[in-house]
Parts: structure tokens; C-alpha cells; sequence
């Protein structure tokens, strides 16, 4: 999710980081009330460009790995939640014509708030940050130092005081390579994922663990591992604001073009998470024991193009981490500088630049491992947050469903986390007689239990007079 542009100290998210991909557009089409199809295609790249990080090549190739012989049902469910959701976030931000303010608006302003600050501890300095600078690391240089600790603190305290001072002193450099990376990186991924399919290096290995039983949901929960749908809450208001800067004033027409620029992104990414997930497959042999996608992909990529497409192959996510993790910071900082009294911009980029180096040292295989946790107590609710968000409209009193379908998300969310650190005696016993409570989505039952249930309370009662 490469960012475009940053702004000096004190803006709002609204307005910091991420106007400037607006920007552009609306020099051009100012006045314009309805967009034609190049401008569409263009909303629909900066859609692509915003999601495509480093960070999500590297987990697809696991899941193609893992799943074996059951390859597209796997791949169905990764697609749903690392595709399908980040797009249906986007549109409901478009409905709601807003950020995150907005749409947890319905939760009241100490839910909005802590909702908000899971999400961006969650992309930022305790997960997304810290896995930008491991990944690059892993990709990048890795190959060619090794994998001390000792080589990854060096490379670690280099990158995050590189991130901070771009963070910090923003300005026309990180336009510029932003422009001349997201082009590189969607080529290096085109030809890689290309060569997957014609210059397979390796055969396909049986199926591990849970995806010889439950391949569908398994893929569906790995999907989480891209923070896409929680980025969307973060970066959707880019696409919200990239469409009213056009001089669009329509809600319906905003609307649409949302879905629109959505759907060629999505388009973009199943491209890229089909072929990595068949690269992943098809190399097994080659990397039977791999632990991560990253040494999935560097042994494929030495194998069929060698030294020289390593090193370019490291210039590029290098590249593309940097500039995700000085979009990442930037938001974050101007989100909590906003939220916490008597802080500011500029200190909240060094809190949380000094933070993301502490966590990114603890390894990439590490940061996953206890992302996992983190992901399927929060990915419930967020769920739940887009569902009720697009079904806005059918509500008398928004909050009179969404904070009780909310609560029970959060609830099972907490019990997912608990099963997933391998406390299962901590959570009761009927809940593993919950369809899918196996496969970690034994929450969808209540949460859809509960939503009907304050659906049809939220008919019989009268609307409640505005104070």
C-alpha cells in the first residue's frame, strides 16, 4: 500500500498523508460532475497502488504451499477476506462518505475511539510498521549478509531512521518515488507471476494441517494476515476524497465510482494472490520444510532467474517497504497526535518510529506468529463493522443494532484469540459446538444471530427522537 504524498505537522488524516493522489486527478478534472472510463481506470490503479504492499506477496505462496492438492479452495477463501472485504470497506466508507469517525460513528465516541485505536495499533507500530521493515530484510538483504540478529538490528535502526526523517520532513521526494516504484514493483509482479505459470520450478507436495480437512476456511482466515480490510478503514478515505475532489457531489455516483475503482483494484489483486498462491504450490518440492513466503519466493527467484533478478528483486521491496512504512508512521502519527492532548506530530513520529524498531526485531516468523492472535480478535468485529455499515440505510436507530451486534463480534473475537494462543480451557464448552468454531469462524453464527435479532427490535421500536 505505497502512500503518495505527506503534508507538515498538525493536518488531519483527512488531509495528512493522503491527499495528494487527489490531488492529481482533481487538477485535471475539476469541475468534472461524472467521470469517463480513463478516469476510472486511474481511480481504480491508485485503488490498487494503496493495497499492493510488500507486505502482501509474502503470504500467498505460503497458503499455496500449504494447501497442496486443495489450491483453489484455499485460494477461495484467502480471496474473500484479502480481497473481497478491503473492497466492501471501501464502498461502505463511500456510503457513510467518510473515515473511520464515520463509520464507528454508530458505536459512540469511546467505541469509535478504542475500535480506532486497535486498528491503527494494529497496521502500525505493533504489526504492519514493524513487518515492513522484516520483510524487506528477509527480501531484500537477507540473501546475500544472512540471518543474524545482529545483521537485522544494523538494517533495522538504518530503515526506521530513514522512515522518520522522510516522516518527518515530508516533501516532493517521496511523490516522485512513489511514482517510479508502485510502476516497477506491478512489473516485477507481473513477470513473476507470469514465470509461475510457465516456468514452474518445482512440483506440488500433499496437503499439511488444516487445509487437508477445511482448505475453504483456513484460506479464508489466512487472508487476514494482509490487514487490508483494517488498512481499507485507514486508506479507503483516500478513494472517498480522490472521487469528491473530481467535483463529484453525488452520494449514488460516489458510490458507484467507489465500487468501480474497487472492483479493478480487486481485479489487480486476485491477479497477484492467484499467482503467487500457484508459485507457492507448484514450488513445493523445492522448499518443503519453508517456513515463510519469503523463502518460498528467494529460492524460486534464484532458481529461475538468478543472481541478477535477486538483486533486483531486493531493490524492489525494499523500495516498496520504505514507502509503506513512512505512510504507515505518517498516519499513525497524525491519528493518535490528534487523539492524545499536548502531543504532537513531529513526537508521535519519533515515538512510534522507536516502537516499530523495537517490535521489528523481533523477527518476521515472530511478528506472524503473534499477529495471528491479535487478527482473528479484531477481523470479527471489523467484519461486522462494514456488514452493518453497508445495511445503514435499513436502520431507525443505528447504534440500537450496532452496538450489540459489535459486542458479541468483540466477545467471540476474544474467544478466537484464546483458542488461537492455545487457551481452549479457558473458553466454554458449548462454544466448540458452534458451526465452524474448528475452522476459528465460530463467531459468524451469534453475530448473525444477533443481528437479526436487533434488526427486528430495531422495526418494532420507534425511531428515537434526536436530542
Amino acid at each position: 500500500m505505497p502512500p503518495l504524498s505527506y503534508q507538515p505537522v498538525g493536518a488531519h488524516l483527512e488531509s495528512n498523508p493522503f491527499r495528494a493522489p487527489a490531488d492529481s486527478i482533481r487538477n485535471k478534472f475539476l469541475l468534472m460532475q461524472t467521470l469517463q472510463t480513463r478516469d476510472l481506470i486511474a481511480l481504480g490503479f491508485l485503488t490498487f497502488a494503496l493495497f499492493l504492499g510488500a507486505g502482501n506477496i509474502i503470504f500467498p505462496p505460503m497458503v499455496g504451499l500449504a494447501a497442496g492438492e486443495h489450491l483453489w479452495s484455499a485460494a477461495l477463501g484467502f480471496l474473500l477476506t484479502g480481497v473481497g472485504l478491503p473492497l466492501l470497506t471501501v464502498v461502505a466508507l463511500a456510503r457513510v462518505g467518510g473515515g473511520m469517525d464515520a463509520i464507528t460513528a454508530p458505536l459512540g465516541r469511546v467505541g469509535g475511539t478504542l475500535l480506532g485505536v486497535a486498528v491503527y495499533l494494529t497496521i502500525g507500530p505493533l504489526f504492519a510498521t514493524p513487518r515492513t521493515a522484516t520483510v524487506s530484510f528477509e527480501m531484500g538483504l537477507a540473501p546475500f549478509v544472512g540471518h543474524g540478529a545482529g545483521a537485522l538490528l544494523g538494517y533495522t535502526c538504518g530503515y526506521f531512521a530513514l522512515v522518520m526523517l522522510l516522516a518527518l520532513f515530508p516533501g516532493k521526494l517521496m511523490d516522485n518515488v512513489g511514482k517510479i516504484i508502485t510502476p516497477v514493483l506491478i512489473l516485477a509482479l507481473a513477470v513473476l507471476g507470469g514465470a509461475a505459470f510457465l516456468l514452474p520450478a518445482g512440483s506440488m507436495l500433499a496437503s499439511t494441517g488444516d487445509y487437508q480437512q477445511a482448505a475453504l476456511a483456513e484460506g479464508f482466515t489466512q487472508g487476514y494476515q494482509t490487514m487490508d480490510a483494517l488498512g481499507a478503514l485507514v486508506f479507503g478515505i483516500v478513494i472517498v476524497n480522490a472521487i469528491k475532489d473530481t467535483g463529484v457531489t453525488d452520494a449514488r455516483l460516489q458510490t458507484r465510482y467507489a465500487i468501480i475503482a474497487g472492483m479493478i483494484a480487486a481485479l489487480g489483486l486476485c491477479l497477484v494472490y492467484i499467482s503467487l498462491m500457484h508459485l507457492g504450490a507448484h514450488s513445493g518440492s523445492m522448499v518443503p520444510d519453508a517456513s515463510s513466503g519469503v523463502q518460498i519466493l528467494t529460492a524460486y527467484v534464484q532458481h529461475t532467474f538468478g543472481t541478477a533478478g535477486m538483486v533486483l528483486l531486493a531493490a524492489v521491496i525494499i523500495l516498496a517497504c520504505l514507502t509503506t512504512g513512512v505512510g504507515l508512521v505518517s498516519a499513525c502519527a497524525t491519528y493518535f497526535s490528534d487523539l492524545v492532548p499536548g502531543s504532537s506530530y513531529r513526537g508521535m513520529v519519533v515515538a512510534l518510529s522507536l516502537v516499530s524498531l523495537l517490535f521489528s526485531n523481533q523477527g518476521l516468523e515472530k511478528l506472524i506468529t503473534v499477529a495471528v492472535p491479535v487478527l482473528v480478535a479484531i477481523y470479527p468485529m471489523a467484519i461486522a463493522l462494514v456488514c452493518l455499515s453497508l445495511l445503514s440505510g435499513m436502520w431507525k436507530s443505528a447504534p440500537r443494532v450496532f452496538v450489540p451486534v459489535m459486542l458479541v463480534a468483540l466477545v467471540f473475537g476474544l474467544l478466537n484469540a484464546l483458542q488461537a494462543i492455545g487457551m481452549s480451557g479457558w473458553t466454554p464448552q458449548w462454544l466448540e459446538q458452534l458451526p465452524g468454531t474448528a475452522m476459528g469462524l465460530g463467531w459468524l453464527l451469534p453475530v448473525a444471530a444477533t443481528l437479526m435479532a436487533c434488526a427486528l427490535m430495531d422495526r418494532l421500536q420507534p425511531v428515537r427522537a434526536r436530542a
